[in-house]
């Protein structure tokens, strides 16, 4: 088995394969008592996380021995799929409704999350025409078509709404482009043509302008709009240095809304206290500093960007989770990759990581 790993970065899979497992063991302990309520399973969530695991690590093994570069020729197809899978969740009968969001099309015993989806097939796409197209994106004009993609993915994410998935595309995006060539006055342009759009989508909606009322003034609304953010507080602060204890914590007995799954960060700070919630801080920061050592010493253009694309969006979305949790930014309902509870979001992380692995495999000789 040592062999068949031989070339790929170790570290990398190590440290997905620790987060994985330790994601379902902490879904279990953030969700058994809901589930025994609502289910009279106490079992059911780990059950369905285990089983995305599985699933997931089995597809994981698949790309990370595929070669990457049959992405490249996949990119169009996957993104035009994606695409039509971000406009099938709005068809009755096939897309899901759950607390006015129309996010999942309904499939047999699961619920598949296109913005899943979306980013990964972003990301493929941006490597794919960056490798082609490079020296263009120094002038505006070589910038349109990404800006269109982008755009349209956006468009369909937000009518669903889903305003959380749209930053981190578009957060994705220009990182990416950035760092193909695009001029700091091209990135300062886009931003502030964008500001007015996005403050009009926050203000437009009033959910989305209490979620920024609450994150700077939780207090104001304590039983309310900064519930969930006292609680999360509570649960850090309750947690200490050492924890309660693995199954201990009191926050997810139906005092912390989506203990399982956004805020899952705040039942590990309970339960494993300061030490666990800088121990899982600590292993993202290695994955994504490893992932960033793939992008710089791939074989081609392909795949470093394909590398630093998947490096960025896990970078991203733990960040972003990591600070949502602890009060440093507003709630956008982003999962922790690998940890919060979720399959759509667990099996596409497990296979950008193969994608990943499979760049590691074929990387220049590093000193």
């Amino acid at each position: 088995m040592l062999k068949k790993l031989e070339g790929y970065d170790l570290v990398i899979l190590t440290m997905v394969v620790a987060l994985t497992c330790f994601g379902v063991v902490m879904v279990y302990s953030a969700s058994s008592i809901m589930a025994a309520k609502k289910f009279h399973d106490s079992f059911f969530f780990l059950k369905r996380q285990g089983l995305y695991a599985i699933l997931g690590f089995g597809l994981m093994y698949v790309t990370m021995r595929t070669d990457y570069h049959l992405w490249r020729k996949a990119a169009v197809p996957i993104l035009l799929a994606c695409l039509l899978s971000l406009v099938l969740v709005f068809i009755p009968g096939i897309g899901g409704n759950v607390k006015g969001a129309t996010r999942w099309i309904r499939l047999p015993g699961f619920n598949f999350q296109p913005a899943e989806l979306a980013k990964l097939a972003l990301i493929i796409f941006m490597a794919y025409s960056l490798d082609r197209k490079q020296e263009q994106i120094r002038w505006f004009k070589g910038l349109v078509p990404y800006m269109v993609v982008l755009m349209v993915m956006i468009g369909l994410l937000m009518i669903q709404p889903d305003m959380g998935s749209s930053m981190t595309l578009a957060g994705v995006a220009m990182v990416m482009l950035f760092a193909g060539g695009m001029r700091v006055s091209h990135v300062i342009s886009i931003v502030m043509f964008s500001a007015p759009f996005v403050y009009y989508a926050i203000r437009h909606k009033e959910y989305r302008w209490r979620r920024i009322m609450s994150f700077l003034n939780p207090w104001a609304d304590p039983s309310n709009t900064g519930f969930q953010i006292i609680q999360s507080w509570l649960a850090f602060g309750t947690g200490g240095v050492g924890g309660q204890g693995l199954g201990e914590g009191k926050q997810k007995l139906f005092y912390l809304p989506e203990a399982h799954t956004d805020f899952i960060l705040s039942v590990i700070g309970e339960e494993l206290g300061f030490i666990g919630t800088v121990t899982v801080a600590a292993m993202f920061f290695l994955l994504v500093h490893r992932s960033i050592r793939v992008a710089i010493h791939a074989e081609d253009n392909f795949g470093r960007f394909l590398a630093f694309g998947i490096a960025v969006l896990l970078g991203v979305e733990a960040f972003v989770n990591i600070a949502v949790v602890m009060g440093l930014l507003p709630t956008k309902g982003l999962a922790l990759p690998f940890i919060s509870y979720g399959g759509s979001s667990l099996i596409l992380s497990l296979v950008a990581v193969g994608i990943l692995l499979n760049i590691s495999s074929r990387m220049r000789g590093t000193a």
